[in-house]
């Protein structure tokens, strides 16, 4: 295993080295004449050529990590006076978004880590995430189909108090929309699409020659955007949070390398008798299923499969989407690990020979699933990283930059990671004084994160592989790998901190 992930490693390194409810009120958008929020950042905005508005800092893309640099810009005393323009075409950014108790769960949750949680408090944002649905977890079983191993963490194997929590989007995207709005900080949302970018734009029609300089040199420490909207404004430096099909990465002639996965996701929300309190995955010939606790009974399935698998789970009956489920989750496909409690010793289980195992220790199965709470979604899976994060005034993060593999559920961990790390970088370039649309100081930025994200990109694909592998000897080694993980304690140790962010790096390799 250690040499399958190695080699892994250097096929991904061609990827070229980084309860209640609450409602958030109208944020201040371009155009507006009301709202929550005074207009006199903009009587104050600074303008160039044609009086288009001049911002220091353009996030496009407002979704969660988009708002979340945002945040940690409004956070931090050196940024905090930044003026900031947020560009999306979600009318939800404009008009605030309404999360009621009573609301039925969303399917597209994410699963936050503790150092994601970490930055989330800090900027203020994650006491909103627990006014709504959550579940925070402190055990997590991992095992695959052939019955041969399985492993199991618990927070208490690193002193802490949980491996995560699970939060429904929806939330997450709500609290760090009401972060922004509840701080003071100078931004101004334009509820539109980014349309065309042009890094040098030249000055035109002006006749007073003085000012003609001015608004050039200005212009010249700036990036222009267009907008789907007719409108344009400048930038000293463009951020694209923009997703997976980012328009910024695009217009910004950043290359990328990757391919797509011959899988679908399929996600949907369930319901239990009773509350579900720990994460569980199971490794499938066709790809990993996993169970995660949303709080009030309910779950969130992700299951990977071939397409015309997930085609036909979406279409089919509940009942019989059900069975499927709780099937996966149980003898289907494979038996269930042995363990010490059926008076069997799985492999490796002899480090531990001289101590008795704890009840926590055994296999579980999973709880049954009921019923069916939300639609069934599917996505195409795919990996994708861009050959480099920054150039001159323009910035990737989250998928812009990177997609992963959802199976351990590290994308908007790593997106939150990089929106953190560039907020970083920007303060330490106006504390120096320095442009922060300069690209030595955005290399920076990508210096930090791009091994990093390189790394967990790896780790993922190599277990993703490795798990859709069935053949006689390879099973033995990886049953060998989760014995490894379920008796070795540094072991077990190293890979908890690694999965909840507190490790940059696998020391477990």
């Amino acid at each position: 295993m250690n040499r399958v992930i190695k080699k892994t490693i250097s096929n991904v390194c061609a990827l070229k080295i980084p309860r209640k409810s609450f409602c958030t009120e109208v944020v201040k958008t371009a155009g507006s004449t009301g709202g929550q929020f005074s207009n006199e950042h903009e009587q104050k905005q600074t303008t160039i050529s044609n009086n288009l508005p001049q911002y220091d800092v353009a996030i496009v893309g407002g979704g969660m990590v988009g708002m979340a640099l945002a945040c940690f810009l409004a956070s931090s005393p050196l940024t905090k006076q930044l003026s900031v323009a947020i560009i999306d075409s979600n009318p939800a950014l404009g008009s605030g978004l309404c999360i009621k108790k009573d609301d039925p769960p969303d399917p597209r949750v994410s699963t936050i880590t503790p150092t994601s949680i970490s930055f989330l408090q800090d900027a203020g944002a994650w006491k909103y995430v627990e006014q709504n649905r959550h579940a925070y977890f402190d055990k997590m079983q991992v095992w695959d189909y052939t019955g041969m191993g399985y492993a199991k963490y618990g927070a208490r194997d690193v002193n802490k108090e949980y491996l995560g929590c699970v939060a429904e989007n929806k939330v997450l995207h709500g609290a760090l929309l009401s972060c922004i709005k509840d701080s003071d900080f100078k931004k101004t949302i334009y509820s539109s699409k980014l349309t065309s970018m042009t890094l040098n734009p030249s000055s035109t029609s002006i006749v007073d020659e003085s000012v003609a300089s001015r608004e050039s040199s200005a212009q010249g420490q700036s990036a222009k955007l267009q907008l789907s909207d007719g409108s344009s404004i400048y930038a000293k430096l463009v951020v694209g949070a923009d997703g997976g099909k980012s328009r910024v990465r695009e217009l910004g002639g950043f290359k990328t390398t990757g391919w797509n996965y011959s899988q679908n996701a399929i996600i949907c929300t369930v319901e239990h008798a009773s509350e579900n309190r720990c994460a569980w995955q199971r490794f499938l010939p066709s790809g990993p299923i996993a169970l995660l606790p949303m709080g009030d009974k309910f779950s969130n399935i992700v299951w990977t499969m071939n397409p015309p698998d997930s085609d036909n789970r979406k279409s089919i009956t509940e009942e019989a989407f059900l069975k499927d489920v709780n099937s996966a989750l149980d003898y289907g496909y494979g038996p269930h690990p042995s363990s010490s409690l059926s008076g069997n010793r799985d492999i490796l289980s002899w480090f531990k020979m001289n101590q008795t195992p704890s009840a926590d220790e055994f296999f579980e199965i999973p709880p049954k699933v009921v019923r069916l709470a939300s639609q069934r979604m599917v996505f195409p899976l795919s990996l994708r990283h861009a050959n480099s994060y920054a150039s001159k005034r323009v910035v990737l993060i989250g998928d812009a930059a990177h997609t992963v593999h959802p199976l351990a559920g590290q994308g908007v961990n790593l997106g939150f990671g990089d929106a953190f790390s560039l907020s970083k970088t920007i303060a330490e370039g106006i504390a120096l004084g320095t442009d922060i649309g300069e690209v030595s100081l955005l290399k920076k930025y990508e210096a930090e994160r791009k091994p990093a994200n390189i790394t967990m990109m790896a780790v993922l694909e190599t277990f993703q592989k490795a798990y859709s592998i069935d053949f006689g000897p390879f099973n033995f080694l990886r049953a060998a790998a989760f014995s490894g993980a379920n008796h070795i304690s540094p072991l077990k140790r190293s890979i908890i901190s690694y999965a909840s962010g507190e490790q940059k790096f696998p020391l477990f390799l």
